[in-house]
């Protein structure tokens, strides 16, 4: 499989893409852009058909009450407490790898479906965060992580130095939070917790100015149009998991808890 997140840009004669004029790279990155946003309102949507099905104020309807007062309908007890919990959560895991190790095989329109379908993924396994946070909390905090995405992607697309020697640090950082996670799910330690948060906050800050440095980088005039529909999909992916992410490490500092 071509390595997208490795792809530098090519030029034609020698010269290089002035990001500043070319009309193709700036068409290719709103592609990009657009890409993640339909993605993330896929996400939203997704989540809030979930919470209406499964949550109810209705005493009458509900089959369980959480220990915070939420009441569940048959449907939500189903949801979050059998073992179909578990395909919610790995689903969007195994949607994200077969997009990424077969996007070179797939046709522009099964790869964008494709993505779709992961962001409805995720959509499902994030509807739990209504659950226990209040739902101002989850609204302030994505329009937080909405404004500090946007000015880092900026700095990655205009900065002028060359950020592709935080790749390593910030690859090994996000492995760190991955084990540290997976410890902390047996010592159960809210200090291990606030740290890996708050590490994951800025490993993906950092991942998304590199990350958007690193897709602009991979426009090339000269594609086909399937290349072209291939590399901006991947780009949207990338964008979208940075933007997700930074949003689950900041709800756990800035939501308010049920």
């Amino acid at each position: 499989m071509a390595d997208y997140r490795n792809i530098q840009a090519r030029t034609s004669a020698g010269v290089r893409v002035d990001a500043g004029i070319d009309q193709g790279l700036r068409s290719y990155m709103l592609k990009v852009y657009n890409l993640m946003g339909i993605g993330l309102a896929v996400t939203g949507l997704a989540a809030l058909a979930l919470v209406y099905l499964t949550t109810t104020n209705d005493p009458s309807l509900a089959a369980a009450t959480l220990p915070n007062g939420k009441m569940l309908t048959s449907f939500g007890v189903v949801f979050y407490t059998s073992p179909l919990k578990w395909l919610v959560m790995l689903a969007p895991l195994a949607a994200v790898f077969f997009l990424s190790f077969r996007i070179e095989k797939m046709s522009v329109s099964a790869a964008q479906t494709t993505f779709w379908v992961y962001a409805a993924l995720v959509g499902a396994s994030l509807s739990s965060i209504f659950l226990v946070y209040t739902s101002g909390s989850i609204v302030q905090t994505f329009f937080i992580t909405a404004a500090s995405f946007g000015a880092l992607s900026l700095y990655g697309y205009t900065t002028k130095r060359d950020l592709s020697g935080m790749g390593s640090f910030l690859f090994m950082g996000l492995i760190g939070i991955i084990l540290a996670s997976v410890v902390n799910i047996f010592l159960a330690s809210s200090a291990l917790q606030f740290a890996i948060s708050a590490i994951g906050v800025l490993v993906f800050a950092g991942l998304t100015a590199y990350d958007t440095q690193n897709i602009k980088e991979m426009y090339y005039e000269g594609d086909a149009s399937d290349t072209y529909g291939r590399k901006a999909i991947m780009g949207a992916l990338r964008l979208y998991l940075d933007f997700i992410n930074m949003f689950m490490f900041l709800l756990q500092f800035l939501g308010n808890r049920e």
